[in-house]
């Protein structure tokens, strides 16, 4: 038989609030943003460069990039816990931070399901378990609609531009493909060695790609990305299906991301309904 224990429970409500006064350096823009929308936000002190989303995120004092963290300030401001991106912070500097006894605990999102599980681990880790289990659900119910909406749909070929000067593209388990798959776009470059690798020109071209995505900070496009009416003969080009996604939205590991896949999807599908007609 259980029986309800008042000191127990007494015990874990201290540990929470316990918990929800830690003062946290979080040393990317996607943990910020994670930290804010459990509630969590308040209890940042310091961060790295990019992090501007919630509008309150911009004052928050900056220790570093992707580059470079500033040890002795980190070290300074006396964090009861860093959290740091696994692949988007120096790790010399993260072992330095380490040996100066500085608790360090690693996010490292692989897959699209993974944000739910970081959710859940900066839940726990500021003492606010139940707002956190309640956004991963609901990210995992939109997460699985996605999916369903489009797991019978059929492909079109999708090139997707992360940079024009050399020209990169993304593949295997890249974040973007992921977001490729989950719209049921099929990427020519899908299979090359690296996630993130450089190709030719003349190698994108004959793909003859039917959707190309500029991801960019603006919806008019980067002047920097590729001019595709260059090539009126590549399918997107010519039938007006080069979009533009928000980057930040995009490319970081939170559920604001889900918000603009699906637009990213709901474009995808209106070039794959174009095409359908055309046959």
């Amino acid at each position: 038989m259980n029986v309800f224990n008042p000191n127990f429970a007494l015990a874990r409500d201290n540990n929470a609030e316990a918990k929800q006064k830690k003062r946290i350096i979080a040393l990317a823009p996607h943990l910020v943003e994670s930290l804010y929308a459990i509630g969590a936000g308040d209890q940042i002190i310091a961060t790295t460069a990019h992090a501007d989303y919630p509008a309150a995120a911009k004052n928050i004092m900056v220790v570093g990039n992707y580059a470079r963290l500033q040890i002795e300030k980190i070290i300074q401001l006396k964090p009861d816990v860093v959290i740091a991106w696994t692949t988007g912070n120096p790790t010399v500097d993260l072992a330095r931070l380490e040996k100066y006894q500085i608790k360090v605990i690693y996010s490292n999102p692989e897959t699209l399901e993974d944000v739910a599980a970081e959710l859940r681990l900066l839940g726990e880790i500021t003492g606010r378990t139940e707002q956190a289990s309640k956004l991963a659900e609901q990210y995992l119910t939109s997460l699985t609609d996605i999916k369903q909406r489009y797991a019978s749909q059929e492909n079109i070929k999708v090139f997707y531009e992360l940079w024009s000067r050399p020209i990169r593209t993304v593949a295997q388990k890249a974040w973007p493909q992921q977001q490729i798959t989950l719209c049921g776009g099929v990427n020519p470059f899908a299979d090359a060695k690296d996630d993130y690798p450089s190709v030719g020109l003349e190698q994108v071209l004959i793909t003859l790609p039917q959707v190309v995505i500029q991801p960019s900070k603006s919806t008019s496009g980067d002047p920097d990305n590729l001019n595709w009416q260059q090539w009126p003969h590549v399918p997107a080009a010519k039938n007006g299906f080069v979009f533009h996604p928000n980057a930040d939205k995009l490319h970081r590991m939170t559920t604001r991301m889900l918000d603009e896949v699906v637009i990213l999807c709901e474009q995808i599908d209106t070039a794959r309904q174009f095409y359908q007609i055309q046959k």
